[in-house]
């Protein structure tokens, strides 16, 4: 069986240490999704009510609970700082495959935070039976198709007029990695 989700797993790199999301949570998640230039490439603009953001938490913990997928919060190891999440969703246990994404807050950027724990979601992943990864980006999102490709993930398409936001329709490229 893949992934028994009964324990949640926290996952440590060399500066990082990823715990399951909790209720508890939703105020950093906060914290960077009502920041404009984190939020230029997600499928919503920035969220400015922490009782929206709240509600998403409740969902995405509910989700875990229920088996279908897994969402972290990224600490550093050092002092404990917030700078962002990732997970693991869409889990499918008979195709043995996930989506994964992740969010940094802006004082994380350019620091290999997202490299870092992506590669640990990602060996995690393959450890746990999944055989299949994918992602998206939005359009002319550089830095995390770059992040993707470093990570081996393969261009596997366009996602032509895949999301609406602020009144236009958006493209998204898909991106898979074989495990």
């Amino acid at each position: 069986m893949i992934l028994d989700l009964k324990r949640l797993p926290i996952l440590e790199t060399e500066r990082l240490r990823l715990e399951p999301l909790t209720a508890a949570d939703a105020a950093l998640i906060f914290g960077i999704v009502d920041d404009p230039e984190v939020m230029a490439y997600w499928d919503w603009p920035e969220i400015d009510d922490p009782d929206v953001i709240a509600e998403m938490v409740r969902a995405q913990v509910e989700a875990m609970e229920a088996g279908r997928a897994i969402h972290w919060v990224v600490r550093t190891l050092e002092n404990g700082e917030f700078v962002g999440a990732c997970d693991l969703t869409e889990i499918d246990r008979r195709h043995r495959r996930a989506e994964v994404a992740f969010i940094l807050g802006r004082d994380a950027w350019g620091r290999g935070y997202a490299l870092e724990a992506m590669r640990t979601v990602t060996a995690y992943a393959a450890l746990s039976g999944l055989r299949k990864l994918a992602a998206r980006t939005h359009l002319g999102n550089r830095r995390s198709e770059n992040l993707l490709h470093k990570l081996g993930f393969k261009e596997e398409g366009l996602l032509r007029g895949h999301i609406l936001k602020d009144g236009d329709r958006r493209d998204c490229r898909l991106f898979g990695l074989l495990l």
